[in-house]
Protein backbone atom coordinates (compact mmCIF):
# COMPACT_ATOMS: atom_id res chain seq x y z
CA UNK A 1 0.00 0.00 0.00
CA UNK A 2 1.07 3.34 -0.59
CA UNK A 3 0.11 6.35 1.29
CA UNK A 4 -0.30 10.12 0.04
CA UNK A 5 2.04 13.19 1.98
CA UNK A 6 2.55 16.54 1.31
CA UNK A 7 6.13 18.05 1.09
CA UNK A 8 6.99 21.79 0.86
CA UNK A 9 9.76 22.07 -2.39
CA UNK A 10 10.18 25.77 -2.26
CA UNK A 11 8.90 29.09 -0.94
CA UNK A 12 7.50 31.86 -2.82
CA UNK A 13 6.70 35.03 -1.54
CA UNK A 14 3.03 35.25 0.22
CA UNK A 15 2.46 31.30 0.53
CA UNK A 16 4.55 28.03 0.35
CA UNK A 17 4.50 25.86 -2.75
CA UNK A 18 3.54 22.34 -2.23
CA UNK A 19 4.09 19.00 -3.74
CA UNK A 20 1.83 15.34 -3.36
CA UNK A 21 4.28 12.75 -3.13
CA UNK A 22 3.74 8.78 -2.96
CA UNK A 23 5.30 7.19 -0.31
CA UNK A 24 5.00 3.28 0.94
CA UNK A 25 3.24 2.34 3.59
CA UNK A 26 5.79 1.91 7.06
CA UNK A 27 5.56 -1.88 7.34
CA UNK A 28 6.26 -2.91 11.28
CA UNK A 29 7.02 -6.42 11.55
CA UNK A 30 7.67 -8.45 14.71
CA UNK A 31 10.84 -9.77 16.11
CA UNK A 32 11.76 -12.96 14.33
CA UNK A 33 13.79 -16.43 16.21
CA UNK A 34 16.88 -14.76 14.42
CA UNK A 35 16.22 -11.55 15.53
CA UNK A 36 15.21 -12.98 19.25
CA UNK A 37 18.45 -14.63 19.07
CA UNK A 38 20.43 -11.30 18.24
CA UNK A 39 18.52 -9.46 21.46
CA UNK A 40 19.49 -11.92 23.89
CA UNK A 41 22.90 -11.76 22.92
CA UNK A 42 23.17 -7.99 22.59
CA UNK A 43 21.00 -7.10 24.80
CA UNK A 44 21.45 -8.10 28.95
CA UNK A 45 19.08 -9.74 30.79
CA UNK A 46 19.02 -7.27 33.20
CA UNK A 47 18.61 -4.50 31.23
CA UNK A 48 16.08 -1.27 32.44
CA UNK A 49 14.32 -1.13 28.92
CA UNK A 50 13.81 -5.46 29.83
CA UNK A 51 12.56 -5.17 32.63
CA UNK A 52 10.30 -2.28 32.22
CA UNK A 53 8.86 -4.32 29.41
CA UNK A 54 7.79 -6.93 31.17
CA UNK A 55 6.71 -5.73 34.49
CA UNK A 56 4.44 -2.83 32.74
CA UNK A 57 1.49 -3.81 30.53
CA UNK A 58 1.51 -1.38 27.20
CA UNK A 59 -1.24 -3.26 25.79
CA UNK A 60 -3.53 -1.92 28.44
CA UNK A 61 -3.45 1.17 27.31
CA UNK A 62 -4.56 0.48 23.81
CA UNK A 63 -7.88 0.72 24.73
CA UNK A 64 -7.41 3.75 26.64
CA UNK A 65 -6.28 5.47 23.20
CA UNK A 66 -9.02 3.95 21.10
CA UNK A 67 -11.55 6.80 21.64
CA UNK A 68 -8.91 8.95 19.83
CA UNK A 69 -9.51 7.35 17.14
CA UNK A 70 -12.75 7.56 14.23
CA UNK A 71 -13.37 4.16 13.47
CA UNK A 72 -15.27 5.29 10.27
CA UNK A 73 -13.30 8.38 9.36
CA UNK A 74 -9.55 9.34 8.26
CA UNK A 75 -6.88 6.56 8.07
CA UNK A 76 -6.78 3.91 10.63
CA UNK A 77 -4.56 4.02 13.68
CA UNK A 78 -1.29 2.49 13.27
CA UNK A 79 0.03 1.09 16.58
CA UNK A 80 -0.50 3.77 18.93
CA UNK A 81 1.03 1.87 21.23
CA UNK A 82 4.45 1.83 19.35
CA UNK A 83 4.06 5.33 19.41
CA UNK A 84 3.13 5.87 23.21
CA UNK A 85 6.48 3.23 23.45
CA UNK A 86 8.59 6.02 21.02
CA UNK A 87 7.30 8.65 23.17
CA UNK A 88 8.38 7.28 26.26
CA UNK A 89 11.95 6.55 24.81
CA UNK A 90 12.01 10.22 24.30
CA UNK A 91 11.31 11.70 27.61
CA UNK A 92 13.24 8.87 29.29
CA UNK A 93 16.04 9.64 27.30
CA UNK A 94 14.86 13.45 26.34
CA UNK A 95 15.38 13.24 22.89
CA UNK A 96 13.60 15.13 19.79
CA UNK A 97 10.78 12.80 17.63
CA UNK A 98 13.87 12.62 15.09
CA UNK A 99 16.35 11.45 17.26
CA UNK A 100 14.14 8.87 18.86
CA UNK A 101 13.40 7.68 15.58
CA UNK A 102 17.45 7.41 14.60
CA UNK A 103 18.01 6.09 17.93
CA UNK A 104 15.64 3.14 17.51
CA UNK A 105 17.53 2.21 14.08
CA UNK A 106 20.74 1.45 15.61
CA UNK A 107 19.71 0.67 19.32
CA UNK A 108 19.16 -3.30 19.68
CA UNK A 109 17.45 -2.77 22.94
CA UNK A 110 15.07 0.38 21.50
CA UNK A 111 13.83 -2.61 18.90
CA UNK A 112 13.24 -4.88 21.49
CA UNK A 113 11.50 -2.77 23.81
CA UNK A 114 9.73 -1.48 20.92
CA UNK A 115 8.75 -5.04 19.93
CA UNK A 116 10.21 -5.17 16.42
CA UNK A 117 12.51 -6.65 14.26
CA UNK A 118 15.84 -5.63 12.82
CA UNK A 119 14.20 -5.05 9.66
CA UNK A 120 11.12 -3.74 10.55
CA UNK A 121 9.98 -0.36 9.36
CA UNK A 122 9.73 2.81 11.44
CA UNK A 123 7.62 5.75 11.80
CA UNK A 124 8.15 9.02 10.16
CA UNK A 125 9.22 11.06 13.08
CA UNK A 126 5.73 13.63 12.04
CA UNK A 127 3.76 10.70 13.23
CA UNK A 128 4.64 11.10 16.78
CA UNK A 129 3.79 15.06 16.73
CA UNK A 130 0.44 14.00 15.18
CA UNK A 131 0.18 11.09 17.62
CA UNK A 132 0.74 13.89 20.94
CA UNK A 133 -2.01 15.70 19.00
CA UNK A 134 -4.96 13.31 18.28
CA UNK A 135 -4.43 11.35 22.17
CA UNK A 136 -4.41 15.16 23.75
CA UNK A 137 -3.87 16.12 27.61
CA UNK A 138 -6.59 13.60 28.26
CA UNK A 139 -5.64 10.65 26.71
CA UNK A 140 -2.30 11.23 28.24
CA UNK A 141 -4.14 11.51 31.55
CA UNK A 142 -5.48 8.39 31.17
CA UNK A 143 -2.51 6.12 30.45
CA UNK A 144 -1.25 7.92 33.82
CA UNK A 145 -3.53 7.20 36.02
CA UNK A 146 -3.95 3.55 34.47
CA UNK A 147 0.06 2.73 35.19
CA UNK A 148 -1.15 4.55 39.05
CA UNK A 149 -3.83 1.56 39.03
CA UNK A 150 -0.92 -1.15 37.77
CA UNK A 151 0.81 -0.24 40.79
CA UNK A 152 -2.44 0.13 43.25
CA UNK A 153 -3.05 -3.59 41.91
CA UNK A 154 0.13 -4.87 42.59
CA UNK A 155 0.24 -3.97 46.33
CA UNK A 156 2.70 -1.00 46.11
CA UNK A 157 0.99 2.17 46.29
CA UNK A 158 -0.56 3.24 49.95
CA UNK A 159 -3.31 5.95 51.20
CA UNK A 160 -1.93 6.29 54.12
CA UNK A 161 0.05 9.49 53.46
CA UNK A 162 0.34 11.81 50.13
CA UNK A 163 3.18 14.43 49.89
CA UNK A 164 2.74 17.51 48.30
CA UNK A 165 4.94 19.98 46.76
CA UNK A 166 5.37 21.89 43.82
CA UNK A 167 8.03 23.37 41.34
CA UNK A 168 8.48 25.90 38.24
CA UNK A 169 8.27 25.14 34.60
CA UNK A 170 9.42 27.87 32.46
CA UNK A 171 7.40 29.09 29.20
CA UNK A 172 9.11 28.22 25.82
CA UNK A 173 8.62 32.25 24.84
CA UNK A 174 10.44 34.81 23.58
CA UNK A 175 8.96 37.84 25.73
CA UNK A 176 7.84 40.48 24.07
CA UNK A 177 8.04 44.36 24.98
CA UNK A 178 4.65 45.52 26.00
CA UNK A 179 4.18 47.53 23.16
CA UNK A 180 5.22 44.66 20.50
CA UNK A 181 2.55 42.44 22.37
CA UNK A 182 -0.13 45.15 21.31
CA UNK A 183 1.20 45.23 17.81
CA UNK A 184 1.35 42.20 17.46
CA UNK A 185 -1.85 41.42 18.82
CA UNK A 186 -3.19 44.13 16.50
CA UNK A 187 -1.62 42.28 13.34
CA UNK A 188 -3.47 39.25 14.62
CA UNK A 189 -6.86 40.56 14.80
CA UNK A 190 -6.46 42.25 11.29
CA UNK A 191 -5.40 38.74 9.67
CA UNK A 192 -8.48 37.33 10.84
CA UNK A 193 -11.02 39.89 10.07
CA UNK A 194 -9.34 40.35 6.55
CA UNK A 195 -11.55 37.37 5.55
CA UNK A 196 -14.63 39.08 6.16
CA UNK A 197 -13.95 42.42 5.55
CA UNK A 198 -10.59 43.48 3.45
CA UNK A 199 -11.24 46.82 2.43
CA UNK A 200 -11.43 47.87 6.21
CA UNK A 201 -8.92 45.53 7.22
CA UNK A 202 -6.48 47.24 4.30
CA UNK A 203 -7.43 50.59 5.97
CA UNK A 204 -6.60 49.75 9.30
CA UNK A 205 -3.42 48.42 7.99
CA UNK A 206 -2.57 52.16 6.55
CA UNK A 207 -3.43 53.44 9.73
CA UNK A 208 -0.92 51.45 11.68
CA UNK A 209 1.62 52.16 9.42
CA UNK A 210 0.84 55.88 9.58
CA UNK A 211 0.75 55.83 13.26
CA UNK A 212 4.16 54.34 13.47
CA UNK A 213 5.78 56.80 10.63
CA UNK A 214 4.69 59.86 12.97
CA UNK A 215 5.78 59.07 16.17
CA UNK A 216 9.90 59.34 16.11
CA UNK A 217 10.18 61.46 18.56
CA UNK A 218 7.71 60.18 20.46
CA UNK A 219 8.38 59.18 24.54
CA UNK A 220 7.64 54.90 24.62
CA UNK A 221 4.55 55.50 27.28
CA UNK A 222 3.28 58.12 24.13
CA UNK A 223 3.54 55.53 22.03
CA UNK A 224 2.16 52.41 23.69
CA UNK A 225 -1.36 54.35 24.53
CA UNK A 226 -1.65 55.28 21.05
CA UNK A 227 -1.10 51.17 20.07
CA UNK A 228 -3.57 50.70 22.74
CA UNK A 229 -6.28 52.69 21.51
CA UNK A 230 -5.64 51.95 17.85
CA UNK A 231 -6.11 48.28 19.27
CA UNK A 232 -9.13 49.18 20.96
CA UNK A 233 -10.84 50.80 18.10
CA UNK A 234 -10.28 47.72 15.92
CA UNK A 235 -11.32 45.27 18.93
CA UNK A 236 -15.01 47.17 18.69
CA UNK A 237 -15.40 46.67 15.03
CA UNK A 238 -14.40 43.16 15.05
CA UNK A 239 -16.75 42.68 18.18
CA UNK A 240 -19.10 43.98 15.98
CA UNK A 241 -18.25 41.77 12.98
CA UNK A 242 -18.26 38.93 14.77
CA UNK A 243 -21.98 39.86 16.53
CA UNK A 244 -22.88 39.71 12.62
CA UNK A 245 -21.08 36.25 11.56
CA UNK A 246 -22.82 34.33 14.34
CA UNK A 247 -26.18 35.54 13.09
CA UNK A 248 -25.36 34.63 9.04
CA UNK A 249 -25.31 30.84 9.27
CA UNK A 250 -24.01 31.14 5.60
CA UNK A 251 -20.43 32.23 7.26
CA UNK A 252 -17.28 29.98 7.36
CA UNK A 253 -17.32 28.29 10.61
CA UNK A 254 -13.35 28.17 10.99
CA UNK A 255 -13.25 31.55 9.66
CA UNK A 256 -15.65 32.47 12.55
CA UNK A 257 -14.13 30.34 15.20
CA UNK A 258 -10.88 32.20 14.47
CA UNK A 259 -12.11 35.51 14.48
CA UNK A 260 -13.62 34.74 18.31
CA UNK A 261 -10.79 33.16 19.49
CA UNK A 262 -8.78 36.30 18.24
CA UNK A 263 -11.22 38.59 19.87
CA UNK A 264 -11.46 36.95 23.00
CA UNK A 265 -7.42 37.33 23.61
CA UNK A 266 -7.50 40.78 22.24
CA UNK A 267 -10.73 41.45 24.87
CA UNK A 268 -7.89 40.41 27.52
CA UNK A 269 -4.79 42.28 25.99
CA UNK A 270 -6.86 45.57 26.35
CA UNK A 271 -7.96 44.72 29.84
CA UNK A 272 -4.48 44.31 30.81
CA UNK A 273 -3.47 47.39 29.92
CA UNK A 274 -6.43 49.04 31.24
CA UNK A 275 -5.50 47.19 34.48
CA UNK A 276 -2.00 46.59 34.47
CA UNK A 277 -1.48 45.15 38.04
CA UNK A 278 -4.39 43.25 38.26
CA UNK A 279 -1.40 40.56 37.78
CA UNK A 280 -2.90 38.00 35.24
CA UNK A 281 -1.38 39.43 32.14
CA UNK A 282 -0.73 37.83 29.30
CA UNK A 283 3.23 37.51 28.65
CA UNK A 284 3.26 36.14 25.20
CA UNK A 285 0.48 35.81 21.92
CA UNK A 286 2.60 32.47 21.38
CA UNK A 287 1.04 31.15 24.82
CA UNK A 288 -1.43 32.84 26.10
CA UNK A 289 -1.62 30.64 28.76
CA UNK A 290 1.81 31.30 30.54
CA UNK A 291 2.53 33.96 33.25
CA UNK A 292 4.72 35.90 35.61
CA UNK A 293 5.13 34.04 38.64
CA UNK A 294 7.63 34.06 41.68
CA UNK A 295 10.05 30.86 42.72
CA UNK A 296 13.92 31.72 43.64
CA UNK A 297 12.90 34.63 41.53
CA UNK A 298 10.45 35.89 38.47
CA UNK A 299 10.29 34.06 35.94
CA UNK A 300 7.47 33.09 33.14
CA UNK A 301 5.96 29.84 32.68
CA UNK A 302 3.87 27.28 34.77
CA UNK A 303 3.70 25.67 38.12
CA UNK A 304 3.88 21.45 38.27
CA UNK A 305 2.33 20.35 41.18
CA UNK A 306 2.47 17.07 42.06
CA UNK A 307 0.84 14.15 45.42
CA UNK A 308 3.35 11.76 45.92
CA UNK A 309 2.77 8.42 47.80
CA UNK A 310 4.89 8.35 50.99
CA UNK A 311 5.98 4.66 50.76
CA UNK A 312 5.76 3.63 47.33
CA UNK A 313 7.49 7.11 46.09
CA UNK A 314 5.00 6.74 43.18
CA UNK A 315 3.61 10.34 41.56
CA UNK A 316 -0.37 9.67 42.05
CA UNK A 317 -1.44 12.45 40.40
CA UNK A 318 -0.25 16.29 39.12
CA UNK A 319 -1.66 19.72 37.67
CA UNK A 320 0.19 22.35 35.95
CA UNK A 321 -1.28 25.93 37.00
CA UNK A 322 0.39 29.13 35.36
CA UNK A 323 2.61 30.70 37.63
CA UNK A 324 0.19 32.75 39.21
CA UNK A 325 -2.04 29.60 39.92
CA UNK A 326 -3.64 28.83 43.46
CA UNK A 327 -0.85 26.03 44.45
CA UNK A 328 -2.60 26.43 48.16
CA UNK A 329 -6.22 25.88 46.91
CA UNK A 330 -4.62 23.04 44.16
CA UNK A 331 -4.18 20.44 46.94
CA UNK A 332 -7.52 19.94 47.55
CA UNK A 333 -8.34 19.63 43.64
CA UNK A 334 -5.16 16.92 43.49
CA UNK A 335 -6.63 14.57 46.53
CA UNK A 336 -10.18 14.82 44.94
CA UNK A 337 -8.95 13.97 41.58
CA UNK A 338 -6.76 11.00 42.88
CA UNK A 339 -9.85 9.88 44.84
CA UNK A 340 -12.31 10.16 42.25
CA UNK A 341 -10.15 8.27 39.74
CA UNK A 342 -8.94 5.08 41.74
CA UNK A 343 -11.77 5.28 44.48
CA UNK A 344 -9.02 5.17 46.90
CA UNK A 345 -9.52 7.55 50.67
CA UNK A 346 -6.09 9.40 51.19
CA UNK A 347 -5.44 8.87 55.31
CA UNK A 348 -2.71 12.71 55.54
CA UNK A 349 -1.46 15.16 53.81
CA UNK A 350 1.69 16.58 53.80
CA UNK A 351 2.38 20.41 52.05
CA UNK A 352 4.79 22.97 52.70
CA UNK A 353 3.89 26.38 54.55
CA UNK A 354 1.92 27.75 51.79
CA UNK A 355 -1.33 25.31 53.01
CA UNK A 356 -0.91 27.19 56.15
CA UNK A 357 -3.96 28.99 55.24
CA UNK A 358 -6.91 29.18 58.12
CA UNK A 359 -9.55 28.41 55.05
CA UNK A 360 -7.39 25.65 53.08
CA UNK A 361 -6.89 24.24 56.73
CA UNK A 362 -10.41 23.81 56.98
CA UNK A 363 -11.17 22.74 53.01
CA UNK A 364 -9.18 20.16 53.81
CA UNK A 365 -9.47 18.84 57.20
CA UNK A 366 -13.08 18.98 57.07
CA UNK A 367 -14.76 15.66 58.74
CA UNK A 368 -17.64 16.02 55.74
CA UNK A 369 -15.14 16.22 52.84
CA UNK A 370 -11.79 15.41 52.68
CA UNK A 371 -11.51 14.27 56.26
CA UNK A 372 -7.54 14.71 55.95
CA UNK A 373 -4.79 14.86 58.72
CA UNK A 374 -2.64 17.60 57.79
CA UNK A 375 0.91 18.04 58.52
CA UNK A 376 1.85 21.57 57.47
CA UNK A 377 4.92 23.72 58.91
CA UNK A 378 3.19 27.13 60.90
CA UNK A 379 4.27 30.01 59.42
CA UNK A 380 6.56 32.07 62.89
CA UNK A 381 5.14 34.58 64.25
CA UNK A 382 7.33 37.41 65.13
CA UNK A 383 8.39 36.83 69.06
CA UNK A 384 6.63 39.51 71.34
CA UNK A 385 7.26 40.13 75.34
CA UNK A 386 2.94 41.16 75.14
CA UNK A 387 -0.28 38.83 75.30
CA UNK A 388 -0.97 37.06 71.91
CA UNK A 389 -4.44 37.20 70.53
CA UNK A 390 -4.78 33.69 72.01
CA UNK A 391 -4.55 34.15 75.61
CA UNK A 392 -7.30 36.12 75.44
CA UNK A 393 -10.91 33.98 75.12
CA UNK A 394 -14.18 34.47 73.36
CA UNK A 395 -17.33 32.87 74.65
CA UNK A 396 -19.64 30.39 73.08
CA UNK A 397 -21.93 33.40 70.94
CA UNK A 398 -18.11 34.80 69.69
CA UNK A 399 -19.71 37.92 70.60
CA UNK A 400 -17.74 38.97 74.18
CA UNK A 401 -13.82 38.66 74.53
CA UNK A 402 -12.13 38.54 77.96
CA UNK A 403 -8.29 39.89 78.43
CA UNK A 404 -6.43 37.99 80.72
CA UNK A 405 -7.02 40.49 83.07
CA UNK A 406 -10.87 39.57 83.11
CA UNK A 407 -11.60 42.88 81.44
CA UNK A 408 -14.26 42.19 79.14
CA UNK A 409 -15.45 43.83 75.44
CA UNK A 410 -18.17 43.23 73.00
CA UNK A 411 -16.74 45.85 70.59
CA UNK A 412 -16.31 44.36 66.96
CA UNK A 413 -16.05 44.55 63.74
CA UNK A 414 -15.07 42.50 60.54
CA UNK A 415 -10.68 42.22 60.05
CA UNK A 416 -9.33 43.71 56.75
CA UNK A 417 -9.32 40.37 55.53
CA UNK A 418 -12.63 39.98 56.31
CA UNK A 419 -12.01 36.66 57.70
CA UNK A 420 -12.71 37.36 61.59
CA UNK A 421 -13.64 40.06 63.81
CA UNK A 422 -11.23 42.85 65.51
CA UNK A 423 -12.45 43.53 69.08
CA UNK A 424 -11.55 46.57 70.63
CA UNK A 425 -11.21 47.39 74.33
CA UNK A 426 -12.31 50.74 75.65
CA UNK A 427 -9.16 52.89 76.34
CA UNK A 428 -9.55 53.39 80.11
CA UNK A 429 -10.34 49.74 81.05
CA UNK A 430 -6.37 49.46 79.63
CA UNK A 431 -4.91 52.59 81.25
CA UNK A 432 -6.17 51.19 84.36
CA UNK A 433 -5.69 47.74 83.80
CA UNK A 434 -2.59 46.32 86.14
CA UNK A 435 -1.70 43.80 83.04
CA UNK A 436 -0.97 46.68 80.64
CA UNK A 437 2.46 46.52 80.29
CA UNK A 438 2.75 43.05 79.53
CA UNK A 439 -0.34 43.83 77.05
CA UNK A 440 1.00 46.55 75.40
CA UNK A 441 3.97 48.28 74.92
CA UNK A 442 2.32 51.66 74.63
CA UNK A 443 -0.84 53.08 75.08
CA UNK A 444 -2.98 54.21 72.02
CA UNK A 445 -4.18 57.61 72.28
CA UNK A 446 -7.78 57.35 71.16
CA UNK A 447 -8.46 53.54 72.16
CA UNK A 448 -7.72 50.53 73.88
CA UNK A 449 -5.99 46.91 72.82
CA UNK A 450 -7.17 46.02 69.48
CA UNK A 451 -7.61 41.61 69.26
CA UNK A 452 -8.16 40.00 65.85
CA UNK A 453 -10.05 36.53 66.02
CA UNK A 454 -10.19 34.93 62.84
CA UNK A 455 -13.05 32.43 61.89
CA UNK A 456 -10.18 29.89 61.06
CA UNK A 457 -8.52 29.93 64.85
CA UNK A 458 -9.07 26.31 65.44
CA UNK A 459 -7.68 25.30 62.22
CA UNK A 460 -4.71 27.60 63.14
CA UNK A 461 -4.50 26.39 66.76
CA UNK A 462 -4.29 22.39 65.67
CA UNK A 463 -1.90 22.89 62.97
CA UNK A 464 0.63 24.06 65.49
CA UNK A 465 -0.33 21.36 68.15
CA UNK A 466 0.32 18.96 65.63
CA UNK A 467 3.44 20.64 64.49
CA UNK A 468 4.99 20.10 68.06
CA UNK A 469 4.46 16.17 67.61
CA UNK A 470 6.57 13.31 67.04
CA UNK A 471 4.73 12.01 64.59
CA UNK A 472 4.94 15.33 62.58
CA UNK A 473 9.10 15.59 63.19
CA UNK A 474 8.51 12.11 61.31
CA UNK A 475 6.78 13.01 58.43
CA UNK A 476 8.57 16.20 58.00
CA UNK A 477 11.57 13.93 57.27
CA UNK A 478 9.29 11.69 54.75
CA UNK A 479 8.27 15.37 53.11
CA UNK A 480 12.01 15.18 51.61
CA UNK A 481 10.65 12.12 49.25
CA UNK A 482 8.55 14.80 47.07
CA UNK A 483 11.55 17.13 46.60
CA UNK A 484 13.51 14.25 45.21
CA UNK A 485 11.20 13.36 42.83
CA UNK A 486 10.49 17.00 41.38
CA UNK A 487 14.08 16.92 41.22
CA UNK A 488 14.34 14.27 39.01
CA UNK A 489 11.73 15.02 37.20
CA UNK A 490 12.95 18.24 35.78
CA UNK A 491 16.85 17.39 35.75
CA UNK A 492 16.57 14.14 34.05
CA UNK A 493 13.57 14.09 31.95
CA UNK A 494 13.54 18.20 30.55
CA UNK A 495 10.67 18.56 33.39
CA UNK A 496 12.18 22.35 34.05
CA UNK A 497 11.63 23.71 30.36
CA UNK A 498 8.37 23.39 28.61
CA UNK A 499 8.51 21.59 25.16
CA UNK A 500 5.62 23.26 23.80
CA UNK A 501 3.38 26.12 24.41
CA UNK A 502 0.34 26.24 25.82
CA UNK A 503 -1.05 24.73 29.19
CA UNK A 504 -2.63 21.88 27.61
CA UNK A 505 1.11 20.94 26.18
CA UNK A 506 2.79 21.66 29.17
CA UNK A 507 1.02 19.06 30.72
CA UNK A 508 0.71 16.54 28.59
CA UNK A 509 4.44 16.81 28.86
CA UNK A 510 4.45 16.51 32.31
CA UNK A 511 2.42 13.73 32.48
CA UNK A 512 4.83 11.61 30.39
CA UNK A 513 7.90 12.68 32.39
CA UNK A 514 5.86 11.79 35.44
CA UNK A 515 4.94 8.52 33.43
CA UNK A 516 8.58 7.88 33.09
CA UNK A 517 9.44 8.38 36.51
CA UNK A 518 6.76 6.32 37.64
CA UNK A 519 8.28 3.04 35.32
CA UNK A 520 11.30 3.19 36.64
CA UNK A 521 9.76 3.02 40.21
CA UNK A 522 8.21 0.63 39.00
CA UNK A 523 11.18 -1.40 38.04
CA UNK A 524 13.00 -0.74 40.93
CA UNK A 525 10.25 -1.87 43.25
CA UNK A 526 9.40 -5.20 41.03
CA UNK A 527 13.00 -6.15 39.99
CA UNK A 528 16.93 -6.43 40.97
CA UNK A 529 18.82 -3.47 39.66
CA UNK A 530 18.66 -3.25 36.43
CA UNK A 531 21.32 -2.81 33.92
CA UNK A 532 21.22 0.44 32.00
CA UNK A 533 19.28 1.72 35.20
CA UNK A 534 19.96 5.31 35.88
CA UNK A 535 19.54 6.19 39.64
CA UNK A 536 18.24 9.69 39.82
Amino acid sequence: MWVQETENTSREKGGRKETTVLRPEPQYTPPTEQDREVFDALVPAGHYLRQAARVIDFDRFRPLMASCYSPRWGRPAREPVLLLKLEFLQYHDRLSDRQVIEQAKVNVAYREFLGLGLHSDLPDPSLLARFRARVGAEGHRRIFDDLVAQARQQGLVKDRLRLKDATHVIANVAIPATIRLVAAMRNRLLGVAAAFDPERTEGERLRADTIRGTEAETSPEKRLETRVTHLREILAWTEELLHQRRSDRTSNEPDVARLEEAVKLAQQVVADREHPKAGDAIVSLKDPDARWGFHHGSYCGYLLDVLVDADSEFVTTLNVLPANGDEAADAAELVRQEESTHGNDVEALSGDSILFQGEKLRELTDPEGLNLDIFVPPIKRPETKHFTPEDFSLDESAQTLTCPAGRTTTSRHPNYRNTGWEYRFRRGDCATCPLLAKCLPKLPKHQGRAVNKGEYVAEYVAARAKAQTAEYAEVQKTHRKVERKLGEIVRHHGGRRARCQGQPKVLMQQLMAALVVNVRRFVQMLCAEPMGFARA
